[in-house]
């Protein structure tokens, strides 16, 4: 959902993703938090807000979302974040890991029991996912901003190209 008002005045407008902080708005796409904080774009700078409900994006003055001339960034479902665990479990050549890391992705809690096998138990491999989560979202935050009409797909098509995932150790 994007809560903008006056679109029809940016129609047209796409930014230069270079002036966008991919990595700051691939965090907004994972933060599956709460509703009392929002993350937003301005469509006319590129300029990511935090937004929470008793302060604003200011950090002083409360204001409604449906109130700004922003985007509303809504994150990516879990099952997004949940499926790069799953293909870095089954991708490292690691067997015995790949196996254990498969084994905390059953189940509710699966980030957690992922996230505490790999830095427990696999230290090595935290570097290496780290990398490939990050690359994912990365891509997929530049594919939002084309899908939002913020950028041309060429230039979303370009950063993929141009950012290729990582290979698994």
């Amino acid at each position: 959902m994007s809560v903008v008002l006056d679109f029809e005045l940016y129609a047209g407008w796409v930014l230069d993703l270079d002036a966008i902080d991919v990595e700051d708005l691939a965090t907004a796409l994972a933060d599956q938090t709460d509703y009392e904080h929002r993350w937003l774009i301005d469509p006319r700078t590129g300029e990511l807000a935090f937004w929470t409900s008793d302060l604003g994006i200011d950090g002083d003055n409360p204001v409604e979302l449906d109130e700004l001339d922003l985007i509303l960034i809504d994150p990516l479902p879990s099952h997004v974040w949940y499926q790069d665990m799953v293909d870095f479990a089954e991708g490292i050549s690691d067997r015995g890991a790949g196996e254990r890391l498969s084994r905390s992705l059953v189940g509710k809690g699966a980030f957690r029991r992922f996230r505490n096998e790999l830095y427990q138990r696999h230290p090595e491999l935290i570097t290496p996912w780290h990398a490939l989560r990050d690359a994912r979202a990365h891509i997929r935050a530049v594919r939002w901003l084309a899908d939002e009409g913020l950028i041309e797909d060429d230039a979303a098509q370009q950063f993929a190209r141009e950012h290729d995932e990582p290979a698994l150790p």
